[in-house]
């Protein structure tokens, strides 16, 4: 059974493969494929993903109280980030690293 420390741990690099693979994606795939993959709800989502990403790196990492509310987020956005990465196609690391994010975030909130 895995601790609640191993837990954090496995939460805070997934959040941050989950960013660091996003930001890659839409600034080498994204903006160069242009279409769906640029279209304004997408892109919202994407840096909202990253963003919340970061938040809960930086949340979990200095051990705040607060973090669960930001895991709880970033649950959400990560799950709306997988299906639209999804929707759209051909963004398969994308959608593994969100739904990775969303099981530990998700985890990390109750």
């Amino acid at each position: 059974m895995a601790t609640a420390t191993d837990l954090k741990s496995e939460c805070i690099e997934n959040c941050h493969k989950c960013l660091t693979t996003l930001g890659d994606m839409f600034t080498s795939m994204c903006l160069d494929q242009g279409g769906e993959h640029v279209s304004k709800q997408h892109t919202k989502l994407m840096l909202d993903c990253i963003a919340s990403c970061e938040a809960c790196v930086s949340f979990m990492s200095r051990n705040s109280s607060f973090h669960s509310h930001y895991c709880d987020a970033c649950a959400e956005i990560c799950a709306a980030c997988a299906d639209s990465c999804e929707q759209i196609g051909g963004m398969d690391e994308c959608v593994r690293c969100c739904r990775e994010c969303y099981k530990t975030c998700s985890a990390m909130s109750a």
